[in-house]
């Protein structure tokens, strides 16, 4: 189930379902490890009655405070006569989790009611070795294992845990979940292996009547470190910690203007509000997550909690333009830490620095290859020259020069045929094909042609002409050798084939958008206009939901074999590239309708609580693979940003108003 509610502070993060069920956890840095053995939920009894609010019969609305990380959620279970207001966050610098659960008892009789906490943890990413245990100085249930700890505690009215339980759930043991429903615990005090614990509080309700339920869980590196902070809660109380968390995100979008510029309001809000999302997926040591949601482990046995260079820097350079650039410095000193002695990028990364998993391979045949996607280097230098113009702090550009621009530029510049003058082959953007792309070209001429920049900046001449020159061959290169006048557009590239030998693609790809979209050629240059025209009506997805699929046949969690009408599912990047396209084209005001046709299309699409996943399916437009993908995102906010950009323009401004 796609993640509904997301809250974090660059080193905690913890993602709900739209059950409110606990499924992601990360700490201390986001991506390495989930410490969620399996769904954690809510149980409620009332006199003999129990419900979980995971089932079916709990009607539930889940969503944000407005321009916040902090939940507000309504939860009812009409059978049992209860409603839950849930408030909930992590605080922004303390690895706090809190909630808030208002109580209320629906019935017209006085009664007694008791919630479960259920907790499930597999701590550094297996359940082998957790241990569970009662404290008695927090009076709290505490896991641990090794150097991670997770204390949770809670308080309804002036009362603490009521009673408590640690079970195992392997080799036919159940788990304590099942201990709940009968509305008793059985006060077992620690466990070791692969355990879970219940925790519950009870309380007398007057017919009708209102309490609040306070849990937290703290997370920390030794016993001592998760006492504090429990006992911080008690002492700052958790009511207190949640305005702060809320306050603290209302003032971190306070720097953003109103957009104005006959952009809906709606619209903008939900840019803001994907700013917050993307800000969740960022560690404090600078990594960027693609995603925190490890749904996908079903299918793949592997997720998107890594850092691809390529959507870091798409995040990076959204969060630069909305003047977010104290978060993003730390993302470029990421990558001058890893990035290669023969500077380029690896595939992805964990957030600690080291290799994720790859499926790029470093031979062909008998021939050895670089296992690289190079795009993504170039996309980081490009940004970095983004985030420079618009901050200017020229200390912090030679901070990262030798170590990143540099090697990076010299090795976009040598990776090029010597013929050709275009790069070598390399693995595209979805990472599925080897050879010779539009895309990544126009990415490596942009990337040269701001290191050239960067470098004259610094004074350093020789290679600041080296690169400036490089970028022009590419960029010649890209004109000649990829726009086809017989097919009047731009192709894919060229790919190689089973010997090797690289061959023409033909296939439409809506990655082609990196033909302007990195300043190759402007928007309304004619043969960027036949290309996106030829785009548009041969990946549009001709169903109810609409959008632009990737590329002709893509097989990703394909949901149709008609290929006529549904090239591939829609996706929400090149949907949006599509908006961009139409922004950046527009000649009035007229010319942007379509934009904002495409833009409320992705804010249709987004889930209750505002989150856009990577694609979704062509017939029912539910999410596939993960939600959220931070690329969406960005994308959603470049389109916004090109769209206010533009109609602001002189030429434009008067038109739109009159819309």
């Amino acid at each position: 189930m796609p993640r509904e509610l997301i809250f974090g502070n660059g080193s905690m993060l913890v993602a709900l379902d739209a059950d409110l069920r606990l499924r992601d956890l990360y700490f201390p840095q986001l991506g390495m490890n989930n410490a969620l053995g399996c769904k954690s939920s809510l149980g409620i009894w009332v006199q003999g009655d129990f419900a979980w609010l995971d089932h079916g019969e709990c009607a539930k609305k889940v969503g944000y405070k407005p321009g916040t990380l902090v939940g507000s959620s309504l939860a009812t279970v009409e059978r049992i006569g209860i409603s839950l207001t849930v408030e909930e966050g992590v605080h922004p610098r303390q690895n706090i989790y809190v909630r808030l659960l208002k109580i209320r008892n629906l019935s017209q009789a006085a009664r007694e009611i008791r919630l479960f906490l259920h907790n499930s943890f597999a701590i550094g990413g297996t359940d082998v070795g957790d241990t569970a245990f009662f404290d008695p100085e927090s009076k709290g249930m505490c896991h641990f294992k090794r150097n991670i700890y997770f204390l949770i505690n809670g308080m309804l009215g002036d009362e603490g845990i009521y009673q408590y339980t640690v079970q195992k759930r392997f080799a036919g043991f159940e788990g304590s979940r099942c201990d709940a429903e009968d509305g008793e615990l059985c006060w077992r005090p620690v466990d070791q292996g692969a355990v879970d614990s219940l925790i519950s509080f009870a309380a007398s309700f007057e017919a009708g009547g209102e309490k609040i339920l306070y849990t937290w869980l703290v997370a920390g590196q030794s016993l001592g470190e998760v006492r504090q902070l429990d006992t911080l809660v008690k002492q700052k109380t958790p009511a207190h910690l949640l305005h702060e968390t809320e306050g603290y995100w209302k003032n971190w979008l306070a720097r953003l203007p109103e957009a104005g510029c006959g952009l809906p309001s709606e619209l903008w809000s939900f840019f803001r509000f994907s700013l917050l999302v993307m800000r969740t997926q960022m560690n404090n040591c600078g990594a960027i997550l693609a995603s925190a949601d490890t749904d996908i482990l079903a299918t793949n046995r592997d997720h998107y909690a890594y850092v691809w260079p390529r959507d870091g820097a798409l995040v990076a350079r959204v969060l630069d333009k909305a003047g977010c650039g104290e978060v993003t410095r730390a993302f470029y000193q990421f990558c001058a830490r890893v990035i290669t002695e023969g500077g380029y990028l690896w595939h992805k990364y964990h957030c600690d620095g080291t290799p994720g998993s790859t499926w790029l391979s470093m031979v062909s045949g008998k021939q050895e290859q670089l296992p690289l996607q190079e795009d993504e280097t170039a996309l980081v230098i490009w940004t970095l020259w983004h985030h420079f113009r618009i901050y200017k702090d020229i200390e912090f550009l030679a901070s990262v020069y030798d170590s990143l621009v540099r090697p990076a530029a010299d090795f976009m510049t040598l990776y090029r045929d010597e013929k050709t003058r275009l790069p070598l082959p390399s693995y595209d953007l979805w990472e599925e094909r080897r050879g010779i792309f539009t895309y990544t070209a126009a990415a490596v001429a942009a990337a040269l042609k701001a290191a050239g920049q960067m470098a004259l900046l610094l004074g350093d001449k020789r290679a600041g002409a080296r690169w400036l020159d490089a970028a022009q061959e590419v960029k010649q290169a890209i004109l000649e050798q990829l726009f086809l006048e017989e097919t009047s557009r731009f192709i894919r590239g060229y790919i190689c084939d089973h010997r090797g030998d690289l061959v023409p693609d033909y296939t439409l790809d809506a990655s082609l958008y990196g033909i302007f979209g990195f300043g190759v050629l402007p928007a309304d240059d004619h043969r960027v206009v036949t290309t996106m025209r030829a785009i548009e009506e041969g990946l549009w997805v001709k169903t109810d939901v609409g959008g632009m699929a990737r590329y002709v046949n893509d097989y990703y969690f394909r949901r149709s074999d008609d290929l006529e009408r549904v090239p591939g599912n829609p996706w929400l990047i090149s949907t949006l590239w599509l908006a961009e396209w139409y922004t950046a084209a527009a000649k009035n005001g007229r010319g942007l309708e379509r934009a904002r046709e495409l833009l409320y299309w992705a804010y249709r699409l987004r889930s209750p609580a505002g989150m856009l996943a990577e694609q979704v399916h062509p017939y029912t437009g539910e999410p596939l693979s993960v939600s959220p993908l931070a690329w969406s995102h960005a994308t959603y906010c470049q389109a916004v940003l090109r769209y206010v950009d533009r109609c602001t323009t002189a030429e434009l401004a008067h038109s739109v108003k009159l819309l």
